[in-house]
């Protein structure tokens, strides 16, 4: 049984390839057209699906799409007509893309791949969303939870799952589901768009601006909410615009409580304590309105084991609280939680009610993306004509890359397969020395080009883990191999990670499995034997508003555009610069021949 997932058309396209229910390749869309948030059908990410598992379009059992638009355009009719005529312009703006394009999914789909209509499948978003948690985490049985902005109506569903071995019974139903206008991704998507960010792209800024401040405003956040006992809540839209307005996510009333919004790209908002204390009273109430959810999804299931997805399940943050405050024993959650996730939900759901016998799949990595060979590595220094050492194996390439990190420097590593989602996990990273406070400003602004007050992540090797950061639990929960959640770092240890703790004593950690990733645990462990602490400052291998590197070409673009000090390709490390660099950062956009429908 093959079968191929697309997400597409609002953010974050990608395609996922299923075969005999294990998936063996997924990627975004991004990765290939170099376009943060490509929305377009994954042309790109389709053909590198069915190239590396070798098909054709025509050898597909099943393409199954991410949700059902005709559902998702019932809701958009309805919500327009009850808030006409203030929504005008905003159904107006809908109906013009529905009518270019979203109506027609399906036959451009057929048209993409040259696959008849018989074979193209539509599956539920909240239900692709549980299915990508689900079917790819450890258990037999568990509660799902799927929190986003919206699907087709759903904005949050509680479920349950449950699955046997090949043959073996199989069941996943959404039981009960909050509906859009009342959205906790859309409250938060507003707070996004007041503090000047952009939405669906900055909401993570948001939570990294939050310890900044004090959340002195959570009272007049949760004035905003109608909460209910069994964790289901109702917005007052007095506050928010987003339902009538294509432009606006909030009110005047918003701005009239709150102080003027600020005007995106002005001013450091982490020098600004009002728009701090604001970001710090959503995360607050975001955090708990997930408790809230989290615990009337073990109320009615009593599972010990909680699958989450959905874009709000990629804050780290409320994900902590989550694993310290809910009663469930486990929790795991899909790496690629938003749109992109669906795609890989959809075709594993329908992998699963359509397959005879499909295979029991656990997610342990999330290096689903394409890998690229020496030669690739060595044409793309060439190209770019940047001297560079070939290393003798993995030993000898973490020796020279840990001694260039304990001395400070700053090393971009392009590594294996690519992520599976938004977090480098040591496949396509920068890294640096842990330690120095000012490590964290440097990397900011002369290799990312960001905002200073961003924080970045420590990504160290499990066995180690407990020793420098307070941890739920040991071994740490699964999210934190996916760099999902948060932690304390130990009071002892935060002089010695000075670069990756946050200002209020947290990191987002990553631990590295051994089994799992033994390159990048062969590195940190190296790098532990140079500095003490087997840990690296580790961010994902991109400038600011790019989408993160993909091709050597594209590492050795990023490379020479920043102010990184060393590159390691493969087995190949280039400490140098050219003469006369000339990155080249072509998108398919700058591009006088696009590629065909399904080649690159």
């Amino acid at each position: 049984m093959k079968v191929l997932g697309l997400s597409f058309d609002y953010h974050d396209a990608a395609a996922a390839l299923v075969v005999d229910g294990v998936p063996v390749a997924a990627a975004p869309e991004e990765r290939f057209s170099r376009l943060k948030h490509d929305r377009r059908l994954p042309a790109r990410a389709i053909a590198f699906c069915l190239d590396r598992a070798g098909l054709k379009a025509q050898d597909l059992d099943a393409v199954v799409f991410y949700e059902k638009p005709f559902r998702k355009l019932s809701r958009i009719l309805a919500g327009a007509v009850s808030t006409f005529p203030s929504s005008g312009a905003l159904f107006r703006r809908a109906m013009g893309a529905w009518i270019d394009e979203r109506l027609w999914v399906g036959p451009r789909i057929e048209s993409a791949l040259g696959v008849s209509s018989d074979r193209i499948l539509y599956c539920e978003h909240h239900l692709s969303h549980a299915a990508s948690a689900f079917l790819c985490s450890p258990y037999d049985a568990a509660a799902t939870l799927t929190v986003d902005g919206v699907g087709e109506w759903a904005t949050a569903a509680i479920g349950r799952g449950r699955r046997a071995g090949p043959g073996g019974p199989f069941d996943l139903s959404l039981d009960v589901e909050l509906r859009y206008p009342h959205s906790l991704g859309l409250l938060y998507s507003a707070f996004t768009a007041y503090l000047g960010f952009e939405v669906n792209e900055g909401e993570y800024k948001v939570m990294g601006l939050a310890p900044y401040g004090t959340p002195r405003y959570a009272d007049q956040v949760r004035g905003m909410i109608e909460p209910f006992a069994d964790g289901s809540f109702r917005l007052d839209l007095d506050w928010f615009a987003f339902h009538r307005d294509p432009a606006r996510s909030f009110s005047k009333r918003f701005e009239e409580a709150f102080g003027p919004a600020r005007a995106p790209g002005t001013g450091d908002p982490a020098g600004d304590k009002r728009l701090c204390d604001v970001a710090a009273s959503v995360q607050l109430v975001c955090e708990e309105l997930m408790l809230g959810l989290a615990r009337e999804a073990h109320r009615r299931t009593g599972s010990p084991n909680l699958c989450l997805a959905g874009g709000v399940a990629l804050n780290a943050v409320s994900n902590a609280r989550l694993l310290r405050e809910t009663p469930f024993e486990s929790i795991w959650i899909q790496p690629a939680g938003g749109d992109a996730g669906g795609a890989l939900g959809a075709a594993l759901y329908a992998a699963h009610a359509l397959g005879s016998s499909p295979a029991r799949y656990e997610m342990k990595r999330a290096d689903l993306g394409p890998e690229h060979s020496d030669a690739d590595a060595s044409a793309a220094l060439k190209a770019a004509g940047l001297p560079f050492v070939e290393l003798r194996g993995e030993e000898d390439l973490c020796d020279r890359v840990s001694g260039l990190l304990a001395d400070g420097k700053v090393v971009g590593w392009h590594q294996g397969r690519s992520e599976w989602g938004p977090r480098s996990l040591g496949q396509r990273s920068i890294l640096a020395d842990p330690r120095p406070a000012e490590m964290k400003d440097t990397v900011n602004a002369k290799i990312k080009f960001r905002e200073l007050y961003r924080p970045f992540a420590p990504s160290i090797c499990a066995g180690a883990a407990a020793e420098w950061f307070d941890l739920p639990g040991s071994p740490a929960p699964d999210p934190y191999r996916f760099m999902l959640a948060t932690a304390k770092t130990r009071d002892d240890r935060r002089d010695r990670l000075a670069a990756v703790t946050h200002v209020d004593g947290s990191s987002r950690v990553q631990t590295i499995d051994p089994a799992q990733s033994p390159l990048f645990h062969r590195l940190a462990a190296a790098v532990g034997r140079r500095i003490g602490a087997p840990a690296v400052l580790n961010t994902s291998f991109n400038l600011k508003g790019e989408p993160i590197v993909e091709t050597p070409a594209d590492a050795v673009a990023t490379f020479l555009a920043s102010g990184m000090d060393a590159l390691a390709v493969g087995p190949f490390l280039t400490t140098g610069r050219p003469q006369n660099p000339k990155p080249r950062r072509q998108t398919w956009e700058s591009s006088k021949t696009p590629p065909d429908a399904l080649g690159w």
